[in-house]
This record gives structure tokens, sequence and C-alpha cells, in this order.
């Protein structure tokens, strides 16, 4: 099952997505080589910076997708204001349909 984390940055938090940006880039190819990331990127704010991120894994369950949720290093150091936890069914232009 596909969930999607529709994670929010907490306000004036870009400089912390900056320094974090290494680390979460490095868990995400990490997720990516274990076959658990579908595909990541971040939101944008009206001048382009980004401002949330929009990540959709691979999980059994929704704990399991909670547990991956909560490994992002971003999550990690307080970058979030929110992380909505959906499941989620890929319909249209999904390579594996």
């Amino acid at each position: 099952m596909l969930f999607a984390f529709l994670c929010q940055d907490k306000p004036g938090a870009l400089q912390l997505r900056m320094d974090t940006r290494p680390e979460h880039v490095a868990w995400l190819n990490e997720i990516n080589a274990a076959g658990v990331l579908t595909f990541a990127g971040p939101f944008l704010d009206s001048d382009n910076k980004p401002n949330g991120s929009l990540v959709v894994v691979k999980a059994e369950t929704l704990e399991e997708a909670q547990a991956i949720s909560a490994a992002d290093p971003y999550a990690k150091a307080g970058l979030f204001a929110s992380v909505d936890i959906r499941p989620w069914n890929w319909v249209f232009n999904n390579p594996e349909a």
C-alpha cells in the first residue's frame, strides 16, 4: 500500500531545512534503495523556496508508514509544523499499473 506524507515546514525554518538537507537526501536514497520510496519532492512557496515536503512510500500498515516518517532527518530536526500521513492510490501515470 502507498502512503503519502504531506509535510508543512514551520514558519521561518528555511535555514533548518537547508542545514538538514544532506542528511534528508541520504535518508531518501537509503529508503529508495530498499524499495520503500515511491517518489518525493518539496512544496514551494510564492518565491519558489521549499516550505514542505511530499513523500510517498510503500508500507504494509499506517503504523509502519508513521515509523518511516518519524525516521526522516527533517522530522527528527523538528522542521515540520505538521505531517499528515494518508493512504494513497496511484491511478494515473503509475508506471507499475
